[in-house]
């Protein structure tokens, strides 16, 4: 049996109809939700993610500034750049789109972003409220659309398996943690991993977020698993793929998320409805 396709495009629209709510609100109040993307270099992943949060700001009317820094630039600029977005206070709220290119200092970058406008959870505090499981700052946002997307279509997490293949603080670490809240029993994995496949075959939830195509393949699956696909990789052809072989998923999985149409789209819905809060925030100070 095909396994169930769990589509991001249902998960968004229950976010976007909540955010949506709370952004007529502010507009009545004077205030609209804005949001600064800043994005260092050309990558096309970066691009396409950037696109596709800027046509949600069209359809949802959210005001964004586009800041570009060159791949060759310099620290400095990328520094004074953020600083640009601090102190602007029509400014809500801020992406960097991550992992930056080689030579750019990520943990001086991230650490600069103002706590207030750090809604993708970058920054320090914003990390440790989701590690502590303390409501400080946002989680990141790629995090907490894999969880949206299994509480909306029911997917137990209580007492479950999880297995998550990476490790990085955009998604492996903090989806950890988060599963953990739900009360899940976690175990992170990464392209290092002795027996990757016989450990993924184990998971109850499989989260694919290593950042390599296809690394997850018919050997990692079993027939009552639950596996959503974090990766994004741009073929030449323009054609978009995971981390997961979804050929050899299809027929081998209970459930999984597609690429593209998965967890992507739920990341720009819930990055909205962080910035609706941030900006709802800033009007009460």
């Amino acid at each position: 049996m095909p396994a169930r396709l769990l589509t991001g495009k249902e998960v968004a629209a229950s976010i976007d109809e909540k955010t949506l709510t709370r952004i007529a609100e502010l507009k009545d109040r004077g205030v609209t939700p804005t949001i600064a993307f800043l994005r260092v270099g050309d990558k096309e992943d970066d691009i396409a993610y950037q696109n596709s949060a800027v046509r949600r700001c069209v359809r949802m009317g959210i005001e964004y500034h586009l800041f570009h820094i060159e791949k060759n630039a310099s620290q400095e600029e990328l520094m004074a750049a953020i600083e640009k977005i601090n102190t602007d206070d029509r400014i809500h709220g801020v992406l960097m789109l991550r992992p930056l290119p080689a030579g750019f200092d990520e943990k001086a970058a991230c650490a600069a972003i103002s706590p207030q406008k750090d809604i993708d959870g970058i920054t320090n505090g914003s990390l440790a409220g989701t590690f502590t499981g303390e409501e400080i700052g946002y989680p990141p946002c790629t995090a907490q659309a894999v969880l949206e997307i299994l509480r909306y279509y029911d997917v137990p997490i209580d007492g479950k398996r999880a297995v998550v293949v990476g490790r990085s603080l955009v998604i492996g670490r903090p989806v950890s943690l988060m599963l953990l809240g739900g009360n899940a029993t976690v175990t992170i994995c990464h392209t290092h991993t002795k027996e990757l496949p016989s450990v993924c075959r184990q998971a109850d939830i499989l989260v694919a977020a290593a950042g390599r195509m296809d690394v997850i393949d018919s050997a990692c699956f079993h027939s009552e698993q639950v596996v959503i696909d974090v990766g994004i990789h741009i073929l030449k052809d323009g054609s978009m793929r995971g981390d997961v072989d979804w050929r050899k998923a299809q027929d081998s999985v209970a459930a999984i998320t597609p690429v593209p149409g998965g967890v992507g789209t739920v990341t720009t819905a819930v990055l909205m409805s962080h910035l609706a809060e941030a900006a709802y925030k800033a009007s009460k100070r």
